[in-house]
């Protein structure tokens, strides 16, 4: 018999407290993909939609700044 475990929900991590700002180029790193630079989508990072707007908004400023490449 097969077990089903409920998944837990993700909590958004700004809500929690955190702040992420376009120069914290360690952090933003978390909210891309490693192969192709692309921004990860709400349900693999467990954002919000408020603040996976705010994210995806300074993934593309610290792009434009060339902190973190466009394409890998």
């Amino acid at each position: 018999m097969a077990e089903f475990r409920k998944k837990r929900k993700k909590v958004c991590q700004m809500c929690a407290g955190k702040n992420v700002k376009y120069s914290d180029v360690d952090i933003i790193k978390k909210y891309i993909s490693s192969d192709r630079a692309k921004i990860l989508p709400r349900r693999m990072t467990g954002n919000c939609a408020e603040h996976q707007r705010y994210i995806a908004g300074e993934i593309k400023k610290a792009r434009f700044m060339a902190l973190i490449p466009f394409v890998k």
